[in-house]
């Protein structure tokens, strides 16, 4: 009976490097979790694409814009982080309007957003550079850019004579999209200033003349819905 003990002891050792050494079942199930599939654009036939820029910390706070292209048009930007700032809030429908009429990052600084500015700037460049990577990648994609080019039409419209001075907005449409809105007249009055990046920012997101006036500006706002509306109606006749 004493001699069968040493037995039980070795036998009993000898399995506890087997338990010490056995693989984690929890660690070896997680290594092999799949990285999520990256997410495609909806199919459709539309060469619409939305990009989202690189987040910019800045003094104020971070700044991301996501971008919609039409093949290689910017067709609109919405804000995804910006900084919590009065001068910013007012600054945004003004770099969006710029944006979108200089079709590049290459717009002007907004007085007394100095820093929100140089962000959304950067930002945007970021977006424009990761499109441009893709549609370069997609033969189809550079097809249906030149295609949007060639279909391109400028629309002027009427001139609207208001009590502040004469309104008239020139269009330039994209196929059927209104792809950009340039001011020809407005008058000379701050309040207009101010009220007209608005008026178009709100022009590319509605694709009509079916906006809200600006208040304050309530005079401009409905002299450039006339003659926006009058554009829109020369480029369906």
């Amino acid at each position: 009976m004493k001699r069968a003990i040493p037995v039980v002891v070795l036998s009993i050792a000898g399995l506890i490097p087997v338990w010490r050494y056995e693989p984690s079942t929890a660690t070896s199930s997680t290594s092999q979790v799949a990285a999520p599939a990256p997410s495609t654009p909806a199919s459709g036939g539309s060469s619409s694409r939305v990009v989202t820029g690189t987040t910019v910390d800045t003094e104020k706070g971070p700044v991301e814009v996501q971008v919609t292209f039409d093949g290689e048009k910017i067709t609109a930007v919405r804000m995804l982080q910006q900084p919590n700032h009065p001068q910013t809030t007012a600054a945004v429908p003004k770099l969006v309007a710029e944006t979108l009429r200089a079709q590049s990052a290459d717009i002007d600084t907004v007085s007394g957003a100095t820093i929100t500015t140089e962000g959304y700037k950067e930002s945007l460049q970021a977006a424009i550079d990761k499109n441009a990577a893709a549609a370069s990648a997609s033969p189809s994609a550079s097809a249906s850019a030149s295609a949007s080019v060639s279909s391109k039409k400028v629309v002027a419209g009427t001139t609207v004579d208001t009590e502040k001075g004469p309104v008239q907005v020139e269009v330039t449409f994209a196929g059927e999209r209104i792809g950009s809105v340039r001011m020809l007249q407005q008058p000379n009055h701050p309040q207009t200033t101010a009220a007209v990046p608005k008026l178009i920012a709100e022009t590319l997101q509605a694709q009509s003349a079916d906006i809200d006036t600006v208040s304050g500006a309530t005079i401009t706002s409905e002299g450039y819905k006339e003659s926006l509306q009058a554009a829109l109606d020369a480029k369906g006749a």
